[in-house]
């Protein structure tokens, strides 16, 4: 079972990631293996997504996923990156320069 909470604790890094793990395998129905997995893992866990057939599986991911996903505007896209301006020109410059060509910075 420690495997099992490895796995899960992959998927899940922080308070403010979420993900599905698919634990398919029968001995998880049973109480007393599922007794064995962290309580953090157990408080996730509730009788009504315990033992479903793969379509029921799959509409309760969907669920999940739609009700987690968040909309985001083109506005608030604008402006985010996660390299600035300079790093980009940076990245460009020491690309170039493996590549023996001189970057133009007259631009």
């Amino acid at each position: 079972m420690r495997q099992v909470a490895q796995c899960i604790g992959r998927v899940v890094r922080s308070k403010s990631d979420y993900g599905i793990m698919v634990l398919a395998d029968k001995r998880y129905v049973r109480m007393d293996k599922r007794s064995k997995l962290p309580q953090w893992i157990l408080g996730c866990l509730d009788e009504s997504s315990i033992n479903l057939d793969t379509a029921m599986g799959v509409s309760v991911a969907k669920h999940f996923l739609r009700q987690l996903a968040q909309p985001i505007s083109r506005e608030d896209q604008i402006g985010v990156a996660l390299l600035s301006e300079a790093d980009v020109e940076e990245m460009n410059r020491k690309s170039a320069a493996a590549k023996g060509y001189e970057m133009d910075t007259t631009l």
